[in-house]
């Protein structure tokens, strides 16, 4: 290639081309980007407002990271390569643990104030973390990310079921009342203390399990997969946001969606920090948002090695820092614009690989479209009145494939040859279903501790990492982690 001869990466196409090139990296990434805030609003019991203000939150900061990203922004951030950016999944079980911890703004804001430092600390260790792939080989990674996705399908069962498990029944209030009446005056009458007749009597949610509501997520579930069978192409790739475009169709026509906050909401509006008040930062919650953060910057590691290998640009290790740079500067700006920690999306990628265009400037198209979709109030109102049930059979796929895509990577790794490598997986995995079998494990522990340790992703990560240290020492695998990255499709 001469001096003088554009590199496909840095190719501007035609205007309109970009811009169609560009809504479908948008389409593609979407149903992915909406899920977090979605998720964590919801469990921040926050109001239909507030979620709808998360999800355009999101959206802005979206299409405002990919900028940075793909443009580049000094010599300090962007890996200039076509990356979309987006909220990863990899937080979401530390802030869950956050939310349910402390409901509410208060929750909100605590979550915002540990982004912002972890955003801060990250862009700090970059430089240092661009060197630390030795202790991240596919057994490390596949196993993290299985298990992000065996996490995440609770939350998708609870959308199919219409809530989180303990919404399946209520205290029975008035048969409780009874039954302390009788209690006391059984002792009165023995002179003994007060001992109930029998267990705290409950009632079943009429709402939660709804068959009506299961049958439209197992048909939204249905037509992903007809379309995943039948389809090509970029309609197959889509496959999940059409499926929940069809389940909202459904649900609308057996008037169970409505549009009532749509039409109360705003055209335009802009996305200004803060919106939920001054963030408050708690360091055990800043640590364990940052020990989230080396795990995403190490799996975009991978995802840029990758793309540079897909592309045919090679990135030096300034680059590489300035791309990981670019994570935690997208954290940063996400905690203060009331939202959560970025990362490059690997469908992305592999729609780079599938379509052939190389250009970042696609990317920079797809990321003006995102800003403009965060400052359209009346999207994210749509978004945020989909029925639960819709999403649930969406979520299945979404998470399920999350779960699949981390086994791909695993069934990369050697095990005749290197039987520790099964010790790894088996006792990581272990560890990170603890906080999913015993929820409560940790009642015995200080509470500053809780919500790094009702973490699985965060506790799978640890003993992945210092299990692999252990049998296998650091070995450098970069062609692995490439490989690995490729494979890594659906996270």
């Amino acid at each position: 290639m001469s001096d003088t001869t554009v590199h496909p990466v840095d190719e501007k196409l035609p205007a309109p081309r970009l811009a169609a090139l560009g809504l479908q990296h948008v389409l593609v990434m979407y149903a992915g980007a909406i899920a977090v805030p979605l998720i964590v609003g919801r469990a921040l019991k926050l109001t239909p407002e507030q979620v709808a203000l998360l999800i355009s939150a999101d959206l802005f900061c979206c299409g405002l990271v990919t900028l940075i990203q793909s443009l580049g922004f000094t010599r300090w951030f962007g890996i200039k390569l076509p990356v979309m950016m987006g909220v990863t999944f990899a937080a979401v079980g530390p802030m869950v643990a956050f939310a349910n911890a402390m409901p509410g703004v208060d929750g909100a804001r605590a979550i915002f104030g540990a982004i912002i430092g972890a955003g801060i600390v990250s862009m700090l260790i970059a430089p240092v973390v661009s060197k630390l792939l030795r202790f991240f080989p596919p057994v490390v990674t596949g196993t993290i990310i299985a298990i992000i996705g065996i996490s995440l399908m609770r939350v998708g069962v609870g959308w199919a079921m219409g809530g989180p498990a303990p919404l399946a029944q209520s205290v029975d209030v008035p048969k409780l009342v009874a039954m302390v009446d009788a209690a006391k005056a059984t002792a009165q009458a023995a002179s003994a203390p007060i001992k109930l007749a029998g267990p705290v009597p409950m009632v079943d949610n009429p709402n939660y399990g709804s068959l009506e509501n299961m049958a439209i997520a197992a048909a939204v579930l249905v037509f992903i997969l007809l379309l995943v069978k039948y389809a090509k192409g970029f309609v197959a790739n889509i496959s999940v946001l059409l499926g929940i475009v069809a389940g909202c169709a459904v649900a609308i026509a057996m008037g169970k969606m409505n549009f009532d906050k749509v039409g109360k909401a705003h055209w335009f509006d802009v996305v200004t920090p803060f919106a939920f008040g001054l963030p408050t930062f708690d360091i055990v919650m800043i640590l364990t948002m940052t020990l989230v953060m080396i795990v995403v910057m190490i799996e975009s590691t991978g995802m840029f090695l990758a793309l540079s290998d897909i592309t045919g640009k090679k990135i030096d290790q300034p680059a590489l820092a300035a791309g990981l740079r670019t994570d935690g500067l997208g954290t940063l700006i996400g905690g203060l614009f009331n939202t959560f920690p970025y990362t490059s999306f690997s469908q992305n990628v592999g729609l780079v690989s599938v379509t052939g265009v190389k250009s970042r400037w696609v990317c920079v198209a797809g990321g003006i479209i995102m800003i403009v979709l965060g400052m359209l109030p009346k999207m994210a109102a749509f978004v945020e009145s989909i029925p639960q049930f819709v999403l649930g059979g969406a979520g299945l796929v979404m998470f399920g494939m999350v779960a699949a895509t981390g086994i791909r990577i695993l069934s990369t790794v050697d095990y005749k040859g290197n039987r520790h490598n099964l010790y790894i997986v088996a006792l990581s995995i272990g560890f990170g279903l603890i906080p999913l079998v015993a929820p409560r494990w940790t009642q015995q522990m200080a509470h500053g501790l809780h919500p790094l340790l009702e973490s699985g992703i965060l506790l799978t990560a640890v003993a992945a990492v210092v299990l692999n240290v252990f049998f296998n020492g650091a070995k450098e695998d970069t062609a692995g982690a490439i490989e690995a990255a490729k494979t890594a499709e659906a996270h």
